[in-house]
C-alpha cells in the first residue's frame, strides 16, 4: 500500500518502505516505476528477514558503513539492501525472479 507524506519521508529522499507500506514524498512519484520497483525490492527483503531482523540488520550495517566511510550518504548507499535495490531498480521484473537472500551477494567491504 502506497501513502503520500512529505513529512514521514526524510529530507533528501523520495521514498521509504516500512513494511507493509511504501511512503512517497509526493503524489506524482506513484508513476515512477523505477522508484516503486526499488521500494518493492525492500518489501521483499523485509519479508524474507521477517521484518524486525531486517531493521536491526539495516541499522547495524549502516553504523558499520558510517564508521567505514565517515559519510552519511556513502554509508547509506553501501548498505547491502540499498546496493541490491539500486542495482536492480531498473529491472522491473526483478522481484518476480529474485532468489532468497540475494542481498547477501551485495554484502561486501
Amino acid at each position: 500500500m502506497i501513502f503520500i507524506s512529505k513529512y514521514l519521508v526524510p529530507k533528501g529522499y523520495t521514498g521509504m518502505t516500512i513494511f507493509p507500506f511504501v511512503f512517497l514524498k509526493a503524489k506524482h512519484l506513484k508513476d515512477n516505476r523505477v522508484l516503486i520497483n526499488h521500494e518493492k525490492i525492500h518489501l521483499k527483503q523485509q519479508i524474507e528477514l521477517l521484518v524486525i531482523p531486517f531493521y536491526l540488520f539495516y541499522m547495524i550495517e549502516f553504523i558499520i558503513r558510517w564508521f567505514q566511510y565517515k559519510n552519511w550518504h556513502k554509508a547509506y548507499r553501501n548498505i547491502s539492501f540499498e546496493r541490491e535495490a539500486y542495482f536492480n531498480e531498473h529491472h522491473l521484473e526483478y522481484i518476480n525472479n529474485r532468489p532468497l537472500w540475494t542481498f547477501l551477494k551485495y554484502l561486501r567491504a
